[in-house]
């Protein structure tokens, strides 16, 4: 008798209701690993959830209230920073599995698995971030943090295309620009090990950005739309302020994101 498999929807809600780190990045790689070896049939009978599973550590605070990071290289410093680079690769496991499981249904079975692989990805980061932590007598959960890449992802809950616009194409795009300066700052401390979980998330990280440009002018074809217009379009309506320069020119073209939208979006 052929044991019935299940939806990958369901799979990917108890990942994201996953409250502790280990126990997300551990399923946010079941996941996306049983759907890659077909263990997992395309089906979404169950809602996401508004809010996925987060930690009793550490404590989310509003940006504003967050405590200044410096820029020196002591191990108060070194500790906040990449602190404050695991929250970010923590909240991205989520960011990616809620936009394969809440457009899935909508977007096909190819949007699902590319998604889901974004997902182990950044599951993958943030062991190593949260591993280099420990090496500097820290770990996960033990500074603050603010959530606003979650309320980002709150506020395009209803649109595909506003997702994309905003998260990959704008959040995650973000961290193409300010990695090169960190990274110099990170080697100039002497710090190989962590110069080089910044050069891998990096690589990573233009590919992530390059899959959201990807599925938004699919969008932008089924809406008979430009695709330039329609990012400006979404970004200036879901996200607040302009886009901060530098930008990196040469990630954010290998990416596949327009040059000159993003200068419009700087203006």
């Amino acid at each position: 008798m052929t044991r019935e498999r299940p939806p990958v929807g369901d799979a990917i809600r108890a990942a994201l209701s996953a409250t502790e780190p280990t126990e997300k990045v551990m399923a946010a790689r079941k996941v996306a690993r049983d759907w890659r070896l077909g263990r997992l049939i395309f089906g979404f009978d169950r809602a996401m959830p508004n809010r996925p599973g987060r930690p009793a550590e550490p404590e989310l605070l509003p940006p504003n209230r967050m405590p200044k990071r410096g820029r020196g290289g002591s191990l108060q410093g070194r500790i906040a920073l990449w602190h404050a680079l695991a929250h970010i690769e923590f909240v991205a496991i989520d960011l990616a599995l809620d936009m394969a499981g809440r457009f899935g249904a909508e977007m096909g079975p190819g949007f699902v698995s590319d998604f889901l692989a974004v997902a182990a990805d950044e599951a993958m980061h943030f062991v190593l971030l949260d591993r280099h932590l420990r090496t500097l007598g820290s770990r996960y959960g033990a500074l603050p943090a603010h959530d606003g890449l979650w309320q980002a992802a709150a506020d395009t809950s209803h649109d595909v295309a506003a997702r994309l616009a905003v998260v990959p194409m704008v959040l995650e795009a973000r961290g193409l620009d300010v990695t090169p300066a960190t990274l110099s700052r990170v080697q100039a401390q002497g710090d190989a090990v962590g110069a080089r979980i910044l050069e891998r998330i990096l690589d990573d990280e233009i590919r992530h950005v390059a899959v959201g440009v990807k599925y938004l002018n699919v969008c932008a074809e089924r809406m008979g739309c430009d695709p330039e217009k329609l990012w400006i379009s979404l970004v200036r309506r879901h996200f607040p302020g302009a886009l901060k320069p530098p930008f990196n020119d040469s990630a954010r073209s290998t990416a596949g994101l327009s040059l000159s939208a993003t200068r419009a979006l700087a203006s």
